[in-house]
């Protein structure tokens, strides 16, 4: 039987019971000088924290540095811990976020009705390949409610016209508030985002598209690549700005093609990039491995 005081979410007086410490991940950004891993290591350490993963990048372009560590620690609540960060970070100049590791990423998926995208990240969610917690699907179609609901997930249906557009923003955000979702997934939703949401949305929300752009633009972008003859297929996973498409980069990855594939075997290659490049984003996203670092990324793999 669970002790007493263990149940209250006191410390476990016994010496039977597992460590109770907690994992977090640590991020920070700050200009770069001597120490700052020393410091950082030396700050764990004397509050009885272990570290578990760490990793590090000097951009020497910009002078910044950049790190992330795993570690845990069992001495301090998350509350205490967040003060003591707060008052190091602050002689360093640091720009830092605190989490818990074992605490997956509340989602919100935006869908169309080009559905690859939004299908793999189900399946990769539910059999425990992302650590996120898809909260709900948004889309301006109605075609994947039948999909949300054979992965139980709350669906809504919020169509959008140049004249509703506003209104239906509002109601696309109170669903990503009411879920509390710390990330936002576009998954080929096919609506450009207002300068609003976007801002609202900074850091936090990730599109995908075909890459392109901006050769191939508007409808059928498969049909006008294999009218040129192109002979590589890619795809881009990107934050989300006002500057359409122009976002800083997560992921990219392309395949080779040639000139005996039909516009059909184009487009299966690129649905299939597409999705595997927003997974690796979204992975990364939610394992706090992508770090902002102006208009380009830095990522601990």
């Amino acid at each position: 039987m669970m002790p007493d005081a263990l149940r209250q979410g006191q410390s476990c007086p016994c010496h039977n019971c597992k460590d109770m410490s907690a994992a977090y991940i640590l991020t920070l950004s700050c200009p770069d000088r001597p120490g700052i891993v020393h410091a950082v290591s030396g700050f764990l350490l004397e509050r009885g924290g272990n570290i578990e993963e760490a990793a590090q990048y000097n951009d020497h372009g910009t002078g910044l540095f950049f790190m992330r560590v795993r570690f845990a620690l069992g001495q301090l609540t998350q509350e205490d811990l967040r003060a003591q960060l707060k008052l190091f970070a602050d002689s360093f100049q640091m720009q830092w976020k605190l989490h818990a590791s074992a605490q997956p990423m509340k989602t919100v998926i935006f869908v169309s009705k080009e559905g690859h995208c939004l299908n793999d990240l189900l399946f990769r969610w539910k059999t425990g390949l992302l650590p996120v917690d898809i909260r709900a699907i948004v889309s301006n179609h109605r075609d994947f409610y039948q999909l949300a609901a054979s992965y139980n997930v709350p669906f809504h249906h919020i169509p959008v016209t140049a004249a509703t557009k506003a209104q239906a923003e509002a109601r696309q955000y109170e669903v990503i508030e009411t879920e509390g979702a710390e990330l936002v997934v576009l998954a080929r939703y096919m609506q450009i985002l207002s300068d609003d949401l976007c801002r609202k949305l900074s850091g936090r929300a990730i599109n995908i598209h075909h890459s392109f752009l901006p050769s191939f633009k508007g409808a059928k972008p498969y049909y006008q690549a294999h009218d040129r003859g192109v002979k590589l297929i890619g795809a881009t996973a990107h934050y989300v700005t006002a500057d359409l498409d122009e976002g800083p980069i997560i992921e990219q990855d392309v395949a080779r093609v040639d000139h005996s594939d039909t516009v059909e075997d184009l487009t299966a290659t690129g649905r299939d990039t597409e999705a595997m490049v927003l997974a690796r984003a979204v992975k990364w996203h939610s394992e706090h491995r992508v770090l902002l670092d102006g208009h380009k990324t830095v990522i601990f793999r």
